[in-house]
This record gives structure tokens, C-alpha cells and sequence, in this order.
């Protein structure tokens, strides 16, 4: 049903890719988001928790440098896992503590000198302007819906973003202990798509009329920002969470054999569905930030 639409839609929409360290390790942790351009002049929009790590990654590693220039005068004596501790409370790192995070943005733009990011104030979307490049790196642009009463429950649509990050073109570099990205390994991860039905339209508290659209499926990580769209390649919304429905079906300490011998379960389901930003926020906000775009 969505093949001619994904083709359409695969042109425009491009992965993040990121690389993450972590307080105390030397272990990458990859990762991956989704961002989709909105006309050729290189503007691009995602989410909000998306380009929140983007404009944070430097001011991180700059709180992890000035903790190592401190660590680096502590005297190694009796005292100094009391005075480190103290210097980590300082820096506020802990083992789960993010000191490390490199983006790459995959066959957008051939360079760039600057990103300019404007966050929606309310709900989760940002816009991404690439500055300072020669030659863009993806073919045509989102053609945005024109009539949002079109949206209704039970209609189908699809997403595509990158929730897989099968990239391998990093590694951990000891001689400067940071991590980079390489020239060797797999640079790319594939798209993935996954369709779904409408099943209610959501309204912020803080906003007027319809916000957003939750679908039947859930958004997988690293879909979030990717396009919300239907048979024809036109976007309804932005993937930009899974909700999580407690269904009230619940098990506790239920017998039942597993593997010919019986055991107790217990069970606590819930239905994951995914929740997009709705196509009239996105067509407002571009407006209010003077970025022209395509109706359909």
C-alpha cells in the first residue's frame, strides 16, 4: 500500500546519527533520530528532545573538560576518592552521567558552517536550518497536507525513520581518550517503516484546537522526528513519542507450564501507541519562522 509513498518519502528524510559516552567508560553507545527536509533550502525539522541533544552536545564535553583540568591538580593521596567524589558532585556526573556526544548528519548537506535551531515552545518539534553549505544532499522536499479534517480515526497512514543505528564507523580513540567518527566501517543504516490506523486526535492543555495525532502502532526509537504520511507521500505529522495504555488486563501469580513444568506468572500489559505532532502545528510554526513550504 505505502511502496510508491515511502520511495517519495525516503528522498527527503535523513538519519542523525550519534555516538554517546558515558561517565567512567570507554564503551559507545550509538544512536539514531530522524529529521525530514521541508523545502531545498536546507530546513529540516525534528524533535524537540532531538535537537535538544544536538544544541547541548558542546556544552557537555566543555562541563567534562573542566572536570578533567580540576581531577588533573587532585593530590593522590588518602583523600582523594573524598575529594573526587566531591569534584563529580560539582560537575554533577555520575555513571550514567553523558560527557560525549558527536552527531552526524547522513547525506543532508555536503558541509556546513552553522545550525540555526528554533524549538517549538509547547510541543515537541524544532526546525534545523543548515548554514554555510554548498550543495544539498537530498532530492525534493515534504508536501504537507492542506486539509487537516481529512485526519480522522481509522484512517492509514505510516512513519519512516531510523530506529536501528547499524552504523559502525566510530571507535574509541586512547591516544586523545574521546570517541570519533571513522572512515571505515558501515556509514549507513537502513529506513524502516510501520504503518498504522488513527485512532484519536490528542489536545495540549496549554494549546488551542488539535495538537496531535496518536496512531495504533507504536513510534520505534529513532523514528522520532521521522514523517507521519499517507498513500500519496503527503505528511499528516511528526513521530514524536510512544505512549504507553495500561489495559487493565492484569496477571498475578498465575500457574501455567512453561517448558512442561509449571510456573507462577504475573503480567501487567499495556498497548503502545505512537503519538505525532499534528500536521496544522507544523505548517504554523514553519509559517511563524518565515520558512516556506509545499501544500498538497
Amino acid at each position: 500500500m505505502f511502496v510508491d509513498a515511502i520511495e517519495r518519502i525516503n528522498q527527503f528524510t535523513r538519519p542523525l546519527h550519534s555516538i554517546i559516552r558515558l561517565y567512567g567508560h570507554s564503551e559507545i553507545i550509538p544512536g539514531s533520530a530522524t529529521l525530514f527536509f521541508v523545502n531545498d533550502e536546507a530546513c529540516a525539522i525534528t524533535c524537540k528532545h532531538v535537537a535538544e541533544l544536538i544544541v547541548t552536545a558542546d556544552s557537555i564535553y566543555r562541563n567534562y573538560l573542566d572536570f578533567l583540568g580540576e581531577r588533573r591538580h587532585l593530590v593522590k593521596d588518602g583523600h582523594y576518592g573524598k575529594h573526587l567524589s566531591k569534584l563529580e558532585e560539582k560537575y554533577k556526573l555520575r555513571p550514567e552521567s553523558m560527557v560525549r556526544i558527536r552527531n552526524n548528519f547522513h547525506n543532508c548537506v555536503d558541509t556546513f558552517s552553522e545550525l540555526k535551531v528554533d524549538m517549538h515552545p509547547h510541543v515537541d518539534l524544532a526546525l534545523i536550518r543548515f548554514l554555510g553549505y554548498n550543495q544539498i544532499l537530498y532530492q525534493s522536499h515534504a508536501r504537507f497536507l492542506k486539509d487537516s479534517s481529512k485526519i480522522k480515526p481509522g484512517r492509514s497512514l505510516c512513519r519512516l525513520g531510523y530506529p536501528f543505528p547499524d552504523f559502525t564507523n566510530f571507535r574509541f580513540n586512547p591516544m586523545i581518550d574521546d570517541i570519533e567518527w571513522t572512515a571505515e566501517g558501515r556509514s549507513s543504516s537502513p529506513p524502516f517503516p510501520i504503518d498504522g490506523i488513527v485512532t484519536r486526535l490528542i489536545s495540549e492543555q496549554n494549546m488551542p484546537g488539535i495538537s496531535g495525532v496518536e496512531i495504533s502502532t507504536p513510534g520505534l526509537r529513532g523514528q522520532s522526528g521521522g514523517p507521519l504520511f499517507d498513500i500519496n507521500g503527503v505528511i499528516y505529522g511528526l513521530q514524536s513519542s510512544t505512549r504507553h495504555l495500561h489495559l487493565g488486563f492484569d496477571i498475578e501469580d498465575r500457574e501455567v507450564l512453561v517448558n512442561g513444568r509449571k510456573a507462577k506468572v504475573s503480567n501487567y500489559p499495556f498497548l503502545n501507541v505512537g503519538q505525532c505532532v499534528h500536521v496544522d502545528v507544523i505548517k504554523n510554526f514553519l509559517r511563524e519562522r518565515g520558512v516556506k513550504f509545499r501544500e498538497e
